[in-house]
């Protein structure tokens, strides 16, 4: 009896060792797992059916979860990353969106217009640095037949957006018509010199308005006069009657 409980006893032993050993490599394992695949990280996905060059809106998109592992530099991660940006290719519910998938939304509203880009160059050169929504003036310089010119090419277009290089100025987007884009390409290709100058905005609205008001004056001030005179005249003439009428009756008697 008390060697056949020995004997139990070390399988028991035995038993609660390898139980043991088996648990803690089990548990090696899954750490290991889990450090290879790292956390769960929220990336964005479309809600719905997102239709090709269409900006993306809050309402479209949802959250989905990955393993750190799986996530890569393309997977969106901020919604930061969605303003104001359209998907080239048509999106259905679930299919995650990826960077290269993107494309800025154009700034241009009108249908007929486009976006001319115009860096500093040895032909371009600013006066000063401008940002988005400013206006410009666009003057050029160049050389038609053994004569030198400098003339206005273009007044009041828009800045669309700006371009910096390592957070300086470089250059800009223009709005500008279809008609108007060859030109402004050829003269930035051809011109000698292309000067790019911020419009004074709001001066002539202001010129503008003033000049109404001083013209108004006189036609104010002549008003008057013209009523003040048939009244003046037709006091005496209606005063002048009855007095002839007197005089007459004078005489009679």
């Amino acid at each position: 009896m008390i060697e056949s409980k020995k004997k139990a006893i070390t399988f028991f032993v035995l038993a609660l060792l390898l139980a043991g050993i088996a648990g803690f490599l089990t548990l090696q394992k899954v750490k290991e797992l889990n450090n290879d695949l790292g956390t769960m990280v929220k990336v964005y996905a479309a809600s719905g059916d997102i239709a090709s060059r269409t900006v993306i809106t809050p309402k479209e998109i949802t959250v989905e979860e990955i393993p750190k592992k799986f996530v890569t530099e393309e997977h969106i991660t901020d919604t930061a990353d969605l303003e104001n940006k359209v998907s080239v290719i048509p999106l259905s519910s679930g299919d995650l969106i990826t960077k290269n998938m993107l494309k800025q939304a154009s700034a241009v509203m009108e249908e007929n217009n486009r976006l001319i880009t115009l860096m500093t160059s040895e032909r371009v050169f600013f006066d000063e640095e401008l940002e988005a929504l400013d206006r410009v003036d666009i003057i050029v310089s160049l050389r038609e037949k053994d004569e030198n010119k400098t003339e206005i090419f273009m007044k009041d277009v828009k800045v669309a957006r700006v371009a910096n290089d390592n957070k300086k100025f470089a250059g800009v987007q223009l709005e500008v018509s279809l008609d108007q884009a060859p030109k402004l390409i050829h003269m930035q290709n051809y011109a000698d010199s292309v000067r790019i100058i911020k419009a004074n905005v709001g001066t002539g609205k202001e010129a503008a308005k003033a000049a109404p008001a001083k013209e108004a004056k006189p036609k104010e001030e002549s008003k008057p006069n013209a009523e003040t005179k048939p009244k003046e005249e037709a006091k005496p003439k209606a005063e002048a009657k009855p007095k002839e009428e007197k005089k007459e009756a004078d005489k009679k008697e």
